[in-house]
């Protein structure tokens, strides 16, 4: 079963945070107060478009609107709790929310520009063996807030406010292949991605966002025609029985379903390919005969493939397929007509690459949310009384 997704917004003191709204409950939350469509309108722009993280900095409202606008909201971000460079550039960070749980944010940079890789969920609802984020159990689905506020935090990061134009930007795309399978967290993961694609505002188009699903049928419809944005399929077996092996989602939807819904995909064409990704695994998937029925597999699908040299990670029982096997199982592809580019890892060395995600958060159980929650409120409290006898 899919996880609940109607989770509300997280508020910070009772007050609600702008960040993550679509822009209709934004205009409803400003007419609640009385406040005419235009005056969201501005705050909008001050959020998305240059970055502003309080009310004090929208110097073009007045102040006492600003006050008003403070007494009743938020405009903020998710903490970074670790952030990590890794000697090939490539920049993580551990990202933490509201309710102290945790998921992982990577940057990968080229010369010119970059993917800003984001995660949908806490942990995983899937159980892919090759994958160490599978490894986490599901804690819960991100909200549209925590899905913004990634990317956000990204450009805070590499200073990228206000918006700059497609020419000089640095984050200039977003691949949805963090923590989490997207397609099950569908309703946070569509307000956001409208939020980042408004021109009045972070302006990532629909053709530089790439959503990757590990083949949940339903959704795969749904979300070309609601966002239109690229579709990566996280496909890695070309027959059901070691797709099911690796990736236990295949029994609900196998491969007959999951090629039908590609087919199907609205806007897939040779101008917009599908991407299958494709994960090198040793003596699993790699042989001339696997590429072959590969081949047959995608036919008549306009697509692409992306193979991946499999990242390691603590504890895994797999090994990555040799640089020779997977230049020959390229190659294979490529006389049959298909882009086969092999992808160059990238951050492997602060587990930051493909299939490396991971964090520390853990579903907890409603007594021992109550306990630390307790715990947290004690700390607070002597600290307070701490500060409070020093002055």
């Amino acid at each position: 079963m899919a996880p609940d997704s109607s989770r509300p917004e997280i508020t910070t003191e009772s007050r609600t945070n702008l960040v993550g709204l679509s822009r209709g409950a934004l205009s409803a939350a400003f007419a609640e107060l009385g406040e005419k469509p235009f005056r969201a309108k501005q705050v909008w722009h001050w959020i998305y478009h240059r970055g502003a993280v309080d009310f004090a900095a929208m110097t073009d409202l007045s102040k006492d609107l600003r006050l008003k606008l403070e007494g009743h909201f938020v405009v903020a971000r998710p903490t970074i709790a670790l952030e990590q460079t890794s000697t090939d550039r490539t920049r993580k960070w551990l990202v933490q929310f509201a309710d102290g749980q945790k998921a992982e944010t990577v940057f990968i940079p080229e010369d010119d520009r970059g993917a800003v890789c984001v995660s949908s969920q806490v942990g995983c609802t899937l159980t892919c063996r090759f994958c160490h984020t599978g490894t986490q159990r599901l804690v819960r689905n991100l909200t549209s807030s925590e899905i913004v506020g990634q990317f956000m935090i990204a450009r805070d990061s590499y200073g990228e406010w206000p918006t700059p134009t497609d020419a000089r930007r640095m984050l200039s795309n977003i691949v949805l292949m963090g923590m989490g399978e997207p397609l099950y967290n569908f309703e946070n993961v569509a307000t956001a991605m409208k939020i980042i694609m408004a021109d009045d505002g972070i302006a990532v188009g629909k053709r530089r966002i790439t959503l990757s699903t590990s083949g949940v049928v339903p959704q795969i419809h749904r979300c070309g025609s609601e966002l239109g944005v690229n579709l990566a399929i996280s496909l890695h077996a070309a027959d059901d029985d070691t797709r099911s092996v690796i990736m236990p989602i295949n029994k609900k939807y196998p491969l007959k379903e999951l090629m039908r819904a590609c087919r199907e995909y609205p806007g897939a064409s040779n101008a917009r390919r599908i991407t299958f990704e494709y994960v090198m695994l040793k003596g699993l998937n790699d042989t001339p005969a696997h590429a072959r029925a590969l081949i047959k597999l995608v036919k008549d699908i306009p697509c692409k493939f992306n193979l991946i040299p499999f990242n390691p990670w603590p504890g895994t029982a797999y090994e990555c397929s040799d640089a020779a096997t997977i230049e020959a199982f390229a190659q294979i592809l490529w006389n049959a007509g298909f882009t086969a580019p092999v992808r160059n890892p990238r951050g492997r060395d602060i587990l930051a690459a493909c299939g490396q995600l991971k964090t520390d958060s853990e579903k907890l159980s409603a007594k021992a949310r109550r306990t630390r929650d307790a715990a947290e409120a004690e700390t607070a409290q002597q600290a307070w009384a701490e500060k409070a006898a020093s002055v």
